[in-house]
């Protein structure tokens, strides 16, 4: 009998998250056996799938890793600080009251 390798198993054997193989197997790029409601892979019938589907999603996240972080040319993805889009401040603090004292 084969082993059959659950969500979370697949993914760590891949190397990927868990979401992207919930995203293949709904896509039907690889195979899925299931049991009751539990989805169930055979590791070499996806390996075989993946090869044959020419399926790049998982090689760039692989590749990713080898990379360093996923900004290209080591620029960081967030905002420097005090570059903020907002120009108002916003809140009851901030904002000048607007009402006249009697």
């Amino acid at each position: 009998m084969k082993a059959l390798l659950n969500v979370k198993e697949l993914a760590s054997a891949l190397g990927v998250s868990v979401k992207s193989v919930q995203r293949a197997y709904r896509k039907q790029e690889i195979p899925v056996h299931w049991l009751c409601r539990t989805a169930l892979f055979d590791l070499e019938e996806v390996r075989r799938a993946m090869a044959r589907n020419g399926e790049r999603r998982f090689d760039k996240i692989v590749m990713r890793e080898d990379n360093g972080p996923g900004a290209p040319g080591g620029a960081s993805r967030r905002r420097a600080r005090g570059q903020s889009p907002r120009t108002v401040k916003r809140g009851r603090n901030f904002q000048p009251k607007t009402r006249r004292r009697p």
